[in-house]
């Protein structure tokens, strides 16, 4: 056993992710891959006639029982390449059952949530929420309404969180200097882009009202120290194993990944401090007063709720129509209207439905792993090291 992926073995790898998700964004799921290998055999399979599922799977198979290094490093590749088989398979038609398919590709096992967990959820978030009549979700909605930033407004604001978010990063991990991250509205879902050296993009919703409220939520969550600060120091620290710059998106590292996206604002701003930064940066300035609201609490309680867009995800993948799925996220999830719909398109997209669910099982997972004296240890391996779902259990 060797201690390095050949050029042969990587290129074999590469070109197999790069196939798989063609297939995949063919079928209308969108690209599932975050590729950083050659240019030149990205554009060999550009050029090519696809490959079917079924012999892509076959690849797979072949792959995982060649991979060329040990230990930990193994373990990844081949969680990696399952997942991939697992996509493949599903491409190819194969009638597997949908929480089987899920913990082939992210390495948990994806189990129905109970509701009465939801309930819990809920009365926190009623306790954190104004006072106030009506059900909850709109007390709720009338809190994000009562927050909502000026659209002219929102990247200045944006670039203001980032600088703060990258400032306290730094005193969980060391950083580079001269980070240069942008922001961009778009009318896609927020999701942070890594560029490259120390670069990177943040977008950010703009075809709803953004609730300021959520600002470093989401700002923690995309940039640091959530995905562009994963993907900036990985990119360092793991500089000897090219095969980081080939990672499939429906996989277990990416449970992981999302896990620490949700829980990235509270490392940053523990407590209250995010709720006390945005009341004199962002709301003060903007003349809206403060209600009473815990942040923290209601982001916390939000989080819970991944579950019912989990849950949800069972239920698309048991063919259940799009009214009953509708009834349950806005009845479970407390999405508006508009979200709903949103949600309904993700949930049936090819892969997404299974994607979704790294939510909650991540935070989840991490929620009790980074309770630990050691935590700021944890949250730099987190940030520098790969991580499986079964490292933390």
């Amino acid at each position: 056993m060797t201690t390095q992926v050949g050029d042969d073995w990587l290129r074999s790898y590469a070109e197999l992710a790069l196939r798989i998700d063609r297939q995949l964004a063919a079928s209308g799921g969108g690209s599932a891959l975050i590729y950083g290998g050659p240019d030149a055999w990205q554009a060999a399979v550009a050029a090519e006639e696809p490959v079917p599922p079924a012999r892509l799977a076959e690849e797979c198979d072949i792959l995982l029982r060649d991979i060329p290094v040990d230990g930990h490093r193994a373990a990844c590749l081949a969680a990696q390449l399952t997942a991939m088989r697992a996509t493949a398979r599903q491409l190819d038609g194969a009638e597997v059952p949908f929480p089987e398919h899920a913990r082939e590709c992210l390495g948990v096992a994806v189990d129905w949530q109970p509701e009465d967990r939801f309930e819990a959820a809920h009365a926190r978030l009623a306790a954190a929420l104004p006072a106030g009549p009506g059900p909850l979700a709109e007390r709720l909605y009338a809190w994000q309404r009562a927050h909502t930033v000026p659209a002219d407004r929102l990247p200045e604001l944006a670039r203001c969180a980032i600088a703060e978010t990258v400032a306290r990063t730094r005193t969980l991990v060391d950083l580079p200097d001269g980070i240069d991250v942008d922001v961009r509205l778009d009318p896609g879902p927020h999701r942070g882009h890594y560029a490259g050296g120390n670069r990177g993009t943040i977008y950010v919703n703009d075809s709803l009202p953004f609730n300021g409220a959520d600002l470093l939520y989401v700002v923690a969550h995309e940039g640091f120290p959530g995905h562009i600060a994963e993907s900036l120091l990985k990119a360092t620290h793991l500089a000897d194993r090219p095969e980081h710059a080939i990672r499939f998106m429906i996989s277990p590292p990416f449970v992981v990944s999302e896990g620490l996206g949700l829980h990235a604002q509270q490392l940053a701003f523990p407590g209250d401090e995010a709720q006390r930064w945005l009341t004199d940066q962002v709301f003060a300035p903007l003349g809206i007063p403060s209600d009473g609201s815990d942040f923290a609490a209601i982001h916390d309680a939000r989080n819970v709720l991944w579950g019912a867009w989990g849950n949800a995800a069972h239920l698309a993948a048991r063919g259940r129509p799009d009214a009953e799925l509708a009834a349950y996220l806005t009845r479970w999830a407390l999405l508006t209207e508009a979200e709903t719909a949103w949600a309904l398109g993700s949930l049936r997209a090819p892969a997404m439905g299974t994607y979704v669910l790294g939510y909650f099982h991540g935070w989840r997972l991490l929620q009790s792993w980074l309770d630990h004296p050691d935590r700021r240890l944890r949250v730099r391996q987190l940030l520098r090291e790969p991580v499986l779902p079964s490292d933390l259990a």
